[in-house]
């Protein structure tokens, strides 16, 4: 795919596409990945399991809701995966190759995730795919993936009780976000009592099932409430008034999609005030969901996350740049979404390591890989293929944005199987 091509694909101009290079955030991260993509390796060499490549081409997959509930969250990571796959290509690509990507939509709905992963893996013999975002989603996909031994790059946090050699999982498991925040707001607030909240799916009940256990492991703490709706719920005016009447310290909430649209403008007009009165900690609220939920309707709520489009670094502020670029000015980015554009980065770097598309190879290969210019900061991939990466809590603007208020000093070590929470 040429450079022409790739204009045509994105719809950039020339100019754009010069404006969008200039800020890319990964230039200074190629040391880390063993200098500039190497074109020697035939095809037959670097490609033994009859994957989709060819001496000039890779192609990998995308899936992601693009309609649905879960649209809202799940947009900005197809955007970050397009823009790093971009990127990529203007370097050269891996191994010489430009990557070509075949998007398909997961359409908010679990068993369309697996039938879309089979598609890439089996029909378009994808060499990664980059994809999902719910748990449930995850868990429709991976025995797909280990079956027909495919990668996937997953972003989410998640509730971590999983490893796979088939999954590189760029988002931040329970010890690193779960945990992390419930200690951060207990030292913090002095918080005594939590009512938990979530949608009804994997993710959240697995979550606040590790949250119950990790705050009553503490001494006189307590959770007063604890209740799930159905992905999409726009109802929550029960729930409010029992939160209302319980009064707790802290509503731990975890509610995915654009059912935080209509919970949070309903928090405000029931008389919740974040920002002076009542406590709430979330880990399942970026930017991006913000966005539709509107500020005012969440300022002084606290998230629990490992990136903020607000971090003051130079990697940052390059691929802020660059994605404003290449989606518009008034776009917003998310963990998750910065997360996903990790995916394409780290597995670029694993094939180059491997020397080799092979999935196998690049399983291997993959433990010790650095990402020095990511957004977030630098990272590196686990042996137990979850990444290092640091733990902080930012509060919620008007604006739509978060204030850092708290991270940690050292990258936290993954732990999927934390002792005692399985």
């Amino acid at each position: 795919m040429a450079s022409d091509d790739i204009n045509e694909k994105t719809g950039l101009t020339s100019p754009l596409r010069r404006q969008l290079l200039k800020g890319m955030a990964a230039v200074p991260a190629m040391a880390a990945f063993g200098g500039a993509a190497r074109s020697s390796f035939a095809a037959d060499g670097v490609n033994t399991t009859g994957l989709a490549v060819t001496d000039t081409e890779v192609t990998v997959g995308i899936l992601h809701s693009v309609t649905g509930t879960m649209a809202i969250s799940e947009t900005g990571s197809v955007q970050a995966e397009k823009l790093a796959i971009e990127q990529i290509n203007a370097m050269g690509g891996v191994l010489g190759r430009k990557i070509k990507y075949i998007q398909e939509d997961g359409a908010s709905d679990w068993p369309t995730f697996a039938e879309k992963a089979k598609k890439l893996l089996v029909n378009d013999k994808c060499a990664s795919v980059f994809g999902c975002w719910t748990s449930a989603s995850r868990k429709a996909v991976l025995p797909v993936f280990e079956q027909y031994n495919g990668m996937l790059y997953y972003p989410t946090f998640y509730e971590g009780l999983e490893q796979s050699k088939n999954v590189i999982y760029t988002g931040q498991e329970a010890t690193q976000q779960i945990i992390a925040g419930l200690d951060w707001v207990v030292k913090e607030k002095g918080a005594k009592t939590f009512y938990l909240l979530g949608s009804d799916y994997i993710w959240p009940r697995t979550s606040n099932k590790i949250a119950r256990k990790h705050i009553e492991n503490f001494q006189k703490l307590e959770v007063v409430g604890e209740e799930y709706f159905p992905l999409g719920h726009t109802q929550f005016n029960s729930v409010i008034n029992k939160i209302k009447l319980k009064k707790p310290d802290v509503i731990y909430a975890i509610i995915v999609g654009g059912s935080n649209v209509a919970f949070y403008k309903q928090l405000k007009a029931a008389g919740f005030d974040l920002e002076n009165k009542q406590t709430l900690l979330t880990i399942s609220v970026t930017e991006d969901e913000i966005l539709g939920i509107g500020g005012e309707n969440i300022v002084g709520a606290y998230a629990c996350m490992k990136y903020f489009q607000s971090l003051d670094n130079e990697n940052n502020k390059k691929f802020v740049e660059a994605f404003k670029a290449m989606w518009g000015k008034d776009i917003v980015i998310g963990d998750v979404t910065q997360a996903a554009y990790l995916g394409p980065w780290l597995w670029k770097a694993t094939v180059e390591k491997a020397g080799s598309f092979d999935i196998d190879k690049v399983a291997a290969a993959s433990p010790g890989i650095e990402f020095t210019g990511a957004p977030e900061g630098y990272v590196r991939i686990h042996e137990n293929h979850h990444l290092w990466s640091k733990t902080r809590v930012g509060r919620a603007r008007k604006d739509g944005q978060y204030d850092v208020v708290y991270e940690t000093a050292d990258l936290v070590e993954p732990n999927p199987f934390p002792k005692g929470y399985q």
